[in-house]
């Protein structure tokens, strides 16, 4: 597998979902953040995108977004457990196994991902973490995690025009969570998780300022 292809090919797609504004619909807004769903093109689900401002440059903000083993966002990210680094293929672009503890009050069991991620870098100082999956031989589906697969999801922080210490932040899940879940859990998992995401990040923000 081309990973470095594939990993370009998802800033692409990222990129070309922030631009798009049509199809989408609000599912869910909150002080921190709107929520917007609209179908997939990757799979049989759905593409959700969140769009907030948080109080905090980019820098600050990419510390405690980005995904590396050890940083900030195993601290407050509530969705992730571990980033386990399986290989580095360029100075940008590395394979990750990320694992998520159990949610939805148990009814999703844990779950681990394997995928490509591109840090990308634009002239305009945005930053953006964009993800995917892929099969790695140094990680086959292990017991007591249920394998699930991201399709182009990722993080954008982009700043904002006269406010140094504030960024907009975009980010985009579509996840197949595989196993046998209800898909009314699934559809309400993501509208709620991701408003607690935002909330989340913007605490952890202001904890890295107030340092």
């Amino acid at each position: 597998m081309d990973y470095e292809e594939k990993a370009k090919s998802v800033a692409d797609c990222l990129m070309g979902y922030r631009k798009d504004a049509s199809g989408w619909k609000v599912c869910k807004k909150s002080n921190d953040v709107v929520v917007s769903w609209r179908p997939s093109s990757e799979f049989l689900g759905n593409v959700y995108k969140g769009e907030g401002i948080v109080n905090g440059s980019p820098e600050n903000v990419w510390e405690c977004l980005k995904p590396i083993p050890n940083g900030l966002r195993v601290s407050w990210d509530k969705n992730v457990k571990m980033f386990q680094l399986l290989e580095q293929i360029t100075e940008d672009i590395s394979i990750f196994r990320t694992v998520t503890p159990s949610a939805a009050m148990g009814i999703i069991a844990p779950r681990d991902f394997v995928d490509v991620i591109l840090i990308k870098q634009y002239e305009d100082g945005t930053i953006s973490s964009n993800a995917s999956n892929v099969i790695h031989a140094g990680c086959p589906p292990q017991s007591g995690y249920v394998r699930g697969f991201n399709h182009p999801c990722g993080c954008i922080c982009v700043p904002v025009s006269g406010e140094p210490k504030k960024t907009q932040v975009f980010s985009f899940f579509q996840t197949d969570l595989s196993g046998l879940l209800p898909r009314s859990v699934v559809d309400s998992f993501f509208p709620s998780s991701m408003t607690e995401f935002y909330s989340n990040l913007s605490k952890a923000v202001k904890s890295l300022k107030d340092l």
